[in-house]
């Protein structure tokens, strides 16, 4: 199982890659349990394969320390990394992403959707004016870098800045000091200076460094860089000058006037870099110079800056409040202890709250993290998802369950109304059997008294005065008029015949005279077993005269129900 507590950095150097494990304390403190470092190759001349080799590097460095799949914290260095100090008006916070935001499209000189970028406020009292750390990298570099961190087998989870990292690093060790201080990390490719104060930082990369020394000397001697660096590191020294002798060594005397030469070159740029930190950033003169990185350890480096800068000069030691771990040879650790700086400022980032907390995550460690922060929910979510359906379960199994109980209960008197409904479905049975036998005998005796129910249903409406009928008389079924013509594709297929039945009558002289007429077959249309036939030619009537004492009517009537069976014989009213 990991340890909760391990902390795992990663110092990508030009010329080393080193793997730092840490144990977090308790009490915020750091113990060192663990470092090894690989050499990579130096030569500007194979900086293509770069990359590939920090990555295989790595993959070394995890599988010695069975280390695959973990965390780690790594820092880009400053000549990768563009940054920016900017003053802003102090407002808000909520106003102050707002204000960087246009800030880094103004100042990061590459559009600001291609490069991963980050800030932080610098404490600077309650002065009108507070300061912005700027910082940001071009995306595809970023994930050049990351892809072979994690290509080694490793998780990224910070990304910081080497000067930042340093920053941190200071802070934490030398917590006592008050003054301006100027750290000079000198690495391979370039020398970061980091100036600090108490509410104050601003750092700048020089492109001088180790491999401009080893440059020079493969020119002078016209021999390959590996063999120019090894020449470095086994004669090298920072000549000192004036009344000083040379060595005897012709060779040694060549090579240490070659790096005093660098040097006074990297001095004349520190001074520059001093003189703009007091005009344009307003900073204080610094009291203390503190020298960190590789090629620092040069002999008589810190003697050269002390004499250029005439002030106090010492190595910077990181590991003033960090302890180092049983097993580990303390004394070659303290050897190198000002090669540690960034190793333990990383180290710092996820042991306490640092003053300086930049993170240049590339878009696929952000989305992981965000994922990984939001995995807790997602997994709360489920287990509430998973109790509510349990919940459901449980409820539909204890209805089931009381359901069956009471089915149980209840089936004795399900299966005597079974019984009960098959008798009732046969009563039913034989019932419509019995009906259908017994419809034409119905039919018959509801046919007999059709005609008594239509003529006493015209009796009924039959006016009291001035009006009888004389005759009524059944006629042959009446067909709808076809019309003339092909027929219609759409056309709906003719009615069939009605029964109709002629009526004839008189009626008598009256005040309403043929009005009587009218109002009889107003009647016999409300009738719901017959209607009037509305074609004008079956219907007759004589007009009154002065001759006769009764007209003659007649219509014909149509029935609305199926014919009935005619009658023997017809009758007169």
């Amino acid at each position: 199982m990991a340890n909760a507590n391990r902390i795992l950095t990663l110092d990508l150097g030009t010329q080393t890659v080193g793997l730092a494990e840490f144990q977090a304390g308790k009490d915020g403190g750091l113990v060192l349990t663990h470092y090894q470092q690989r050499e990579l190759l130096g030569d500007p001349g194979v900086d293509a394969t770069r990359l590939s080799q920090t990555k295989m590097a790595v993959s070394e460095l995890v599988a010695a320390r069975h280390a695959k799949g973990a965390k780690i914290n790594y820092a880009v260095s400053a000549q990768s990394v563009f940054t920016r100090f900017v003053k802003l008006p102090s407002v808000g916070e909520e106003q102050v992403d707002q204000i960087v935001g246009f800030e880094a499209q103004q100042n990061v000189p590459f559009p600001i959707d291609e490069v991963v970028w980050d800030y932080q406020l610098v404490d600077q009292g309650n002065s009108a004016e507070v300061e912005v750390v700027l910082v940001a990298i071009k995306s595809d570099l970023l994930d050049d870098i990351n892809g072979a961190v994690e290509g080694g087998g490793l998780e990224a989870t910070v990304v910081d800045v080497s000067p930042m990292a340093l920053y941190n690093a200071y802070r934490y060790n030398y917590s006592d000091v008050s003054e301006c201080a100027l750290l000079i990390d000198i690495g391979a490719r370039t020398t970061n200076l980091i100036f600090i104060e108490p509410r104050k930082v601003f750092s700048r990369s020089i492109p001088i460094g180790g491999t401009k020394i080893t440059e020079a000397i493969a020119k002078d001697f016209n021999e390959p860089f590996a063999e120019a660096e090894e020449r470095k590191k086994r004669d090298g020294f920072v000549s000192l000058g004036g009344s000083y002798a040379d060595p005897d060594d012709p060779d040694v005397a060549r090579v240490s006037k070659m790096i005093r030469n660098t040097m006074t070159r990297l001095h004349a740029e520190i001074s520059r870099s001093i003189s703009f930190y007091r005009s344009q950033q307003h900073g204080g003169a610094p009291q203390r110079v503190l020298l960190c990185g590789g090629s620092a350890t040069l002999p008589y480096m810190r003697e050269f800056f002390h004499e250029k800068l005439q002030l106090p000069v010492e190595f910077f030691n990181p590991l003033r409040n960090v302890s180092v771990a049983q097993g580990l040879n303390v004394d070659d650790i303290v050897s190198q202890a000002h090669a540690f700086g960034e190793t333990i400022g990383l180290a710092l980032r996820s042991a306490v709250s640092c003053p300086m907390e930049l993170n240049l995550r590339p878009a696929s460690v952000a989305r992981r993290q965000r994922v990984a922060e939001q995995r807790p929910y997602y997994v709360i979510a489920a287990l509430c998802l998973c109790l509510a359906l349990a919940g459901f379960w449980f409820y539909y199994q204890r209805a089931a369950a009381v359901t069956a109980a009471v089915a149980d209960s209840i089936e004795p008197q399900v299966s005597e109304l079974k019984n009960h409904e098959s008798r009732i479905a046969a009563l039913r049975t034989d019932m419509k059997r019995q009906e259908e036998s017994a419809e034409p005998f119905l039919k018959a005796v509801s046919d007999r008294e059709a005609w008594t129910k239509i003529v006493d249903d015209v009796h009924s409406r039959l006016p009291k005065d001035y009006i009888w009928i004389t005759g009524f008389a059944l006629e042959e079924k009446k067909a709808e008029p076809v019309s003339s013509g092909p027929p219609k594709r759409d056309a709906a297929p003719p009615k069939p015949p009605r029964t109709s039945f002629l009526v004839r009558g008189l009626y008598l002289e009256n005040p309403q005279e043929a009005g009587v007429v009218d109002e009889f077959l107003k009647k016999l249309d409300e009738s719901p077993l017959f209607e009037v036939d509305k074609d004008p030619a079956t219907r007759k009537r004589t007009s009154p005269n002065e001759t006769t004492w009764a007209y003659e009517y007649s219509f014909v009537l149509l029935l609305k129900t199926g014919e009935p069976e005619p009658p023997k014989a017809k009758g007169k009213k």
